[in-house]
């Protein structure tokens, strides 16, 4: 039992750690003037047509334009739109570059040329299925109030009623989903939060850690690190998400790749141990910061800002939750055996830290080390 306890937390703490960030493209249509937006990765579409002529591992504008009808046809041929059960004809436009918080996109925008405008409207997504199974297209309605929708394997195809289609609720649902699932595929806000959650079974003294004997003892602290995480991010995701401060995306997301190792290494060396909730809360401020860019992508065209706000972050705080639930019953219980602190701690602690160094790396130089 000792050895398959150790096992499950080592697999939990190290399958995030081992996976690429999971691929997005954003996808938005005017209904009232016929107009589409779509914004695709150019790592994806690099990896799909090979738009890296020279192979030297820098894309430029050069080697877009040159690919740009093969990006079109590829993007066209796998999304379809109808209007009142009638295709709609989709017309290349211009290609632009837009960057996000993860990198540069491709910027598509087109026309639509529909039979019949009255909806309801029928999209079926499948660009990328056949290569990342992970790849998800996040959809909004642009001028209009909506719902938005998340586009997977398992849900290629939906049907939207634009003129129905737009109460608080079905806002709030919505984007509580698109919430849930950026956190669980947000690895470095994960791991973050899983290294602070692997000494959560144990106590810092003068002789190292130590036991703190059952799930009831260890409570306490990690409801006082979940809660301060929880009201860190969520004030500056808020404050973010509504426009009142703003950070440039790439030193935040080399915080967040900092607070990551600086975190994993206090279950190291801990100069914090007794400190982990307010470590929680300070670097929590940066990690607001960082979802809220998924927020700021997917939630401008919303016209219930506020509600799609609440939504994501109550699907955050969802999504969080399961995490804990998982993690906090197998540190407990591995905490228990002495072999726990001193070794898959501190194996899986000093694993996250590395992965860490190579983000951080990454981020701030913005290069692509391509480790793993």
């Amino acid at each position: 039992m000792k050895n398959w306890a150790l096992l499950c937390l080592w697999l939990c703490c190290s399958a995030p750690a081992m996976a690429h960030k999971a691929s997005d493209s954003y996808l938005s249509l005017d209904p009232a003037r016929l107009q589409g937006r779509w914004d695709i990765a150019l790592r994806d579409l690099d990896y799909a047509l090979g738009l890296d002529a020279n192979g030297d591992g820098a894309l430029t504008w050069g080697e877009l334009r040159n690919m740009s009808d093969a990006v079109f046809a590829y993007a066209m041929q796998r999304l379809s739109v109808a209007s009142a059960g009638r295709d709609c004809a989709l017309q290349p436009g211009q290609l632009q570059v837009a960057s996000h918080s993860d990198g540069n996109y491709a910027v598509l925008n087109f026309a639509l040329a529909c039979p019949n405008q009255s909806g309801p409207w029928s999209l079926d997504y499948r660009l990328f299925f056949d290569l990342d199974a992970q790849h998800r297209g996040l959809f909004s309605w642009a001028g209009t109030a909506g719902r938005p929708a998340i586009f997977g394997p398992d849900s290629q195809r939906q049907t939207f009623d634009v003129a129905t289609e737009h109460s608080l609720w079905q806002v709030l649902a919505s984007f509580a989903g698109e919430g849930m699932h950026h956190i669980l595929i947000g690895y470095d806000h994960l791991l973050f939060l899983i290294s602070l959650l692997l000494p959560a079974g144990l106590a810092w003294d003068r002789t190292g850690w130590r036991a703190v004997g059952s799930w009831r003892a260890a409570a306490p602290e990690v409801a006082a690190v979940v809660t301060a995480f929880t009201l860190a991010h969520s004030l500056t995701l808020s404050l973010t998400a509504l426009h009142v401060i703003a950070l440039p995306a790439r030193w935040v997301e080399a915080a967040i790749a900092a607070s990551v190792a600086l975190a994993a290494l206090n279950n190291i060396y801990p100069l914090l141990a007794r400190r982990r909730a307010w470590l929680a809360f300070g670097f929590g401020l940066i990690h607001g910061m960082g979802i809220a860019s998924v927020l700021l992508d997917i939630g401008n065209g919303s016209s219930s800002p506020i509600a799609a706000l609440l939504g994501f972050n109550l699907g955050v705080e969802a999504g969080q939750l399961v995490v804990v639930a998982v993690a906090f019953p197998l540190v407990v219980y591995a905490g228990r055996f002495a072999a726990y602190p001193r070794s898959a701690m501190r194996w899986s602690s000093a694993a996250i830290a590395a992965l860490a160094c190579i983000w951080l790396a990454e981020r701030s130089l913005e290069i692509s080390l391509q480790i793993f």
